[in-house]
């Protein structure tokens, strides 16, 4: 039933049709956003503005198409609210049923310091603003040292934020993925940048808490669900198989060591079968090395 709530959630926010204000994309060079987009664009019902900081031809879906390489925030702001404004003839809202959608292509290229005053200027009740953000991308360092970067920022005034991650687990090794991320070599034909992708939803309540969720996003089908881990399989101890190969010396048993290591006898359970009938008390018996003194107090053990 939980399972099927949060689909319920994430098909009402990918829609257009919880409150939300403001969603975060998170993306990077191995799996971009721009099935996500498209996904989201597919199932809105609004008008839809597109800002554009490195995108050079207007999407298919995109009703406005606005340059912002050459335009001020606030020039841009400006522009949002004309095109809204010419759009709705100013009686949309939230009573007008569809709500706007403003896409910008990447966050990356606002200045940290007014990142969160850009946002709050296109940010309206009848508005869904869902922007991304490229993790791989160099982030510009703030004036002050304990200011915080914009993905931070933009982490703490987002209403939700979607992480996108392929599944590349199955595919190549994370480790030689890293490398080739930092020579700018992305592998192809292995997962990458695919329609279906693995999705973290964390979304934040009225109530302040989050919530977070993991989905499977087919986009080409426009089917999620809740993505579950695969368990790895419990390590058997007495298992030797994983000890092979770890060293030079030999660290696994026959069956004839077996059955004798089996047939020891432990000296505590011994123990305990001679001096299980004294329960709880301590009893310690006295050997023949012991030097015992009848008159020191101190060394009787009763």
């Amino acid at each position: 039933m939980a399972s099927q709530s949060s689909v319920v959630l994430l098909n009402r926010l990918i829609s257009s049709k919880e409150s939300s204000p403001f969603l975060l994309v998170v993306d990077s060079l191995t799996q971009s956003s721009y099935h996500l987009i498209a996904e989201i664009a597919y199932k809105s019902k609004g008008t839809i503005i597109y800002l554009s900081y490195e995108t050079v031809n207007k999407p298919d879906y995109a009703d406005e198409f606005i340059d912002c390489t050459s335009l001020s925030n606030g020039e841009i702001v400006k522009v949002v609210k004309s095109k809204i404004t010419s759009k709705v003839g100013g009686g949309s809202g939230v009573g007008g049923g569809s709500r706007t959608l403003i896409i910008i292509d990447s966050l990356n290229y606002i200045n940290n310091n007014e990142i969160t005053t850009f946002i709050g200027g296109i940010s309206d009740p009848s508005i869904t603003v869902v922007g991304t953000f490229h993790v791989d991308s160099l982030q510009a360092q703030a004036n002050n040292s304990y200011y915080p970067n914009s993905l931070s920022l933009l982490s703490f005034i987002a209403s939700s934020i979607f992480e996108v991650e392929p599944f590349h687990q199955q595919y190549i090794e994370e480790e030689s993925l890293s490398n080739s991320i930092r020579k700018l070599n992305i592998p192809i034909n292995n997962g990458l940048n695919s329609p279906i992708f693995k999705l973290t939803l964390t979304n934040r309540r009225k109530s302040g808490r989050s919530l977070i969720y993991i989905y499977k996003i087919d986009t080409t089908s426009h089917e999620y669900e809740v993505y579950k881990e695969s368990q790895q399989d419990e390590i058997d101890p007495e298992d030797e198989s994983l000890l092979k190969d770890l060293t030079t010396f030999n660290l696994t048993t026959n069956s004839k060591q077996k059955l004798a290591r089996e047939q020891v006898e432990l000296p505590f359970m011994e123990a305990q079968e001679a001096l299980g009938s004294s329960g709880g008390a301590i009893v310690y018996e006295f050997e023949k090395d012991d030097d015992y003194d009848e008159e020191d107090p101190y060394e009787d053990p009763f």
